[in-house]
């Protein structure tokens, strides 16, 4: 190798560094040339006249200012929190009602027909029951937010979020189309994952999929809010101001965890520079209250809602079958929950809390019965009438208190995807290396959440 070659390769080496050093501040003064030529030439050739008043940029001045930019966010966050919560209890009863007379009905034909008790349990008390609870519970709260959500997006005032979030995301080594593809993982993980496609960084769009877990979707929404309302609500008058209150709170930790986590990433697995996101904010416009209601039902509520049953009905069959199993005196079911005891405890839990997360993986929807369904010894997955019986349930038949109610929503916000998002992860990704960092990065950080806020508040109380 002669001096030419290390002279060129040091020359090169050190405009690397210098475009790494300075890529944000070229890329920006590129694209404020350009942006500034394009309003000088308008301002030559566009004539608007004197007394029209720019409603569009009136509203922007607000809702992306520095000072009211997020707050203003966070209250419309919280209002749509606040509708789903109300909006949705009244429909999930009446579901909920329906769908278990009509499982009275099924028990009664499948007797006729002559059945054995085995078939009838398998069919019956799990598959269709699982199915029925995944129906009732998840689908009032998405028939209710997805089209809030789509109205918001409709609106245009999605891509304001984004320019709100763009810099924290900046500092977090990436850019501010996660916040997007964040928002779209409230309704579901999975349709957040695969909106990860509009990251057009491979990097930056890892990131974000191996981070949208760690907002709440729907099926863990039901878990969260009834957990709220028994132990944190205070007054009946004002349970569902203040459920509102805790689920949006939860729903800030977990954003901030996801960018404590890709802040985390982008400087271990996946270093690199942040891309630059160039967003022309659109215009303000009118909702199609026709177009919102065939994409918010047809095109998401009932393609996730699909989705959720095909992978919930084979796992109602399997639950049933070890809580029916038995081995000596005790189920399969009460012998993993007695294994599981120490480590649930050991982080605000217990055996039977983490079994139902872990048998619940095919769909979050399902966890909440499944506790229900342990603690009772009832081999089925079984209903509550209110959410007073539930409270005398988990208080005075299991023991829990607040510090063990804050523990499993904090688990629920924070563990593992469900199926259905680690199979999509696997299919955007093509990798089983990125689907296992999915799986074992968030139930890590849940873990750890979970241990360290329970021993402090053990000790603390």
């Amino acid at each position: 190798m002669n001096a030419n070659n290390i002279f060129v390769k040091t020359d090169l080496s050190n405009l690397s560094q210098e475009l790494q050093k300075n890529h944000k501040d070229y890329s920006e003064t590129i694209l404020k040339s350009i942006y500034c030529q394009a309003e000088s030439i308008a301002q030559k050739v566009v004539i608007k006249g004197d007394n029209k008043v720019d409603i569009d940029t009136i509203i922007d001045d607000i809702v992306t200012s520095r000072y009211l930019g997020i707050p203003i966010m966070l209250a419309l966050l919280g209002l749509v929190f606040f509708i789903t919560i109300i909006g949705a209890n009244y429909p999930s009863e009446l579901l909920a009602a329906a769908f278990f007379a009509i499982e009275e009905k099924i028990t009664q034909l499948f007797v006729a027909a002559g059945w054995s008790d085995f078939i009838q349990g398998f069919f019956v008390s799990g598959v269709y029951h699982s199915v029925a609870w995944v129906v009732s519970v998840m689908l009032p709260p998405m028939a209710i937010f997805f089209p809030l959500f789509t109205l918001l997006e409709d609106a245009g005032y999605l891509p304001r979020v984004a320019f709100n979030l763009d810099s924290i995301f900046q500092k977090a080594g990436t850019c501010g189309k996660q916040a997007l593809t964040m928002c779209m993982g409230f309704g579901c993980n999975a349709a957040g994952v695969t909106s990860c496609r509009i990251i057009d960084s491979p990097r930056e769009r890892l990131i974000a999929i191996l981070t949208n877990n760690f907002v709440p979707c729907n099926g863990r929404f039901p878990l969260v809010i009834a957990l709220s309302m028994i132990f944190f609500g205070g007054t009946a008058a004002y349970k569902g101001i203040i459920a509102a209150g805790i689920v949006a709170g939860l729903v800030l930790i977990g954003v901030l965890m996801t960018l404590f986590i890709s802040y985390v990433l982008s400087k271990t697995l996946l270093k690199g520079i942040p891309s630059n996101f160039v967003l022309e904010l659109p215009p303000y416009r009118r909702p199609l209250i026709g177009q919102v209601i065939v994409r918010s039902i047809f095109d998401r509520t009932i393609f996730v809602l699909m989705r959720a049953i095909i992978v919930a009905a084979p796992a109602g069959g399997i639950i049933w079958i070890m809580a029916n199993t038995v081995v000596g005196d005790c189920s399969l079911l009460q012998y993993m929950t007695s294994f599981l005891e120490p480590i649930g405890r050991l982080i605000g839990l217990d055996g039977v809390i983490l079994t139902a997360f872990i048998l619940g993986l095919p769909a979050n929807e399902i966890v909440l019965p499944l506790m229900i369904m342990g603690y009772l010894s009832t081999g089925v997955m079984i209903e509550v009438e209110s959410l007073e019986s539930l409270r005398s349930i988990l208080i005075e038949q299991c023991g829990w208190t607040w510090i063990t109610a804050l523990c499993v929503m904090l688990f629920s916000l924070l563990h593992y995807p469900c199926a259905t998002t680690l199979l999509t992860i696997k299919r955007e990704t093509n990798s089983l290396k990125w689907s296992f960092l999915a799986f074992i990065i968030p139930l890590l950080v849940a873990g750890a959440v979970c241990f360290i806020g329970a021993q402090t508040l053990r000790w603390l109380v």
